[in-house]
């Protein structure tokens, strides 16, 4: 065969950040293509070395022409900001059975899935008690990819990640939330938190793509062991900035967002046993002091 079809072809579902720290890893190896529903990105993506592929996780007819098209696929794509399913990764695992399938699929699922585990250890064999429907709809994605894996030879990863940092993501470190004060809870009522450096996490992507198991569940987590004051207060020291204010979590309500009670709702200590030892990743931030 010619030589383009030889390399391996890696589709991109939900190129942001992570996706587009992924290709950039991969580039000069592999062929690249990503699905867009975007016409104002593609010339970003070719600037990229990435094939732009229209088409959109919310409309199905529009994935026919994946189809056969990539040998790898890494899945990053969110469900949809509403309901207990996740009709998009069905959608996508739907198209990809149209044809020649790929050889290996790794999704980008949370560590929401656990729900609150009361500061106890959480690997990847531990019941899942989702508390909000955002987990809810990632489990029903989780469960779409474990389903293609057990009917289809292709090998199927599912990746759950907690909160990603990086100085140069938008959003990636607490120093805006530092700026503005936003306090956290005192240290009685504090929850366990868990991080993932994005070079760290699209590393982990690729390391699934060629080393994961089949219908295998990998934590992608550091070794970082910090409740989320403590993590705040970290990054306040190494910025110069104030720590944060701490208040009981009776009156938090009253100064947070739902979203923001929604995670200091969950304690969980992650395990990433099976990151280091199956995959055969060694993080080059092991710990959110050095990423930050």
């Amino acid at each position: 065969m010619p030589a383009r079809f030889r390399r391996a072809r890696v589709l991109l579902i939900g190129c942001g950040d992570i996706g587009l720290r992924v290709a950039q890893a991969l580039a000069g190896r592999v062929r690249l293509m990503a699905l867009t529903s975007s016409g104002g990105r593609t010339a970003e993506l070719r600037a990229r070395g990435i094939t732009p592929l229209q088409g959109n996780l919310d409309a199905p007819d529009t994935l026919r022409r994946l189809a056969g098209l990539a040998t790898r696929v890494v899945h990053l794509a969110p469900p949809p900001g509403a309901g207990w399913t996740d009709p998009r990764t069905r959608a996508l695992t739907r198209a990809l059975r149209r044809r020649r399938l790929p050889d290996a699929l790794v999704y980008g699922s949370t560590s929401g899935v656990y729900g609150d585990c009361q500061s106890e250890v959480a690997i990847e064999t531990r019941a899942l008690r989702p508390e909000t429907t955002r987990a809810r709809r990632r489990i029903d994605a989780e469960n779409s990819v474990r389903f293609l894996g057990r009917a289809t030879p292709v090998r199927s990863s599912i990746l759950r990640i907690p909160g990603i940092y990086a100085p140069d993501r938008d959003g990636g470190t607490p120093r805006e939330r530092l700026l503005k004060g936003t306090p956290v809870l005192q240290a009685a009522d504090d929850v366990y938190t868990n991080h993932i450096h994005a070079d760290d996490l699209a590393r982990a992507c690729i390391a699934a793509l060629w080393r994961g198991k089949a219908q295998r569940i990998y934590n992608v987590n550091d070794d970082t062991c910090l409740k989320m004051g403590d993590y705040f207060d970290l990054a306040a020291d190494l910025y110069g900035l104030p720590r944060p204010p701490r208040v009981p979590r009776s009156t938090a309500k009253e100064q947070l967002s739902l979203m923001l009670l929604s995670f200091m709702s969950e304690s969980r200590r992650m395990d990433n046993t099976r990151l280091k030892s199956e995959l055969r990743l060694k993080l080059r931030y092991p710990t959110v002091d050095t990423g930050l």
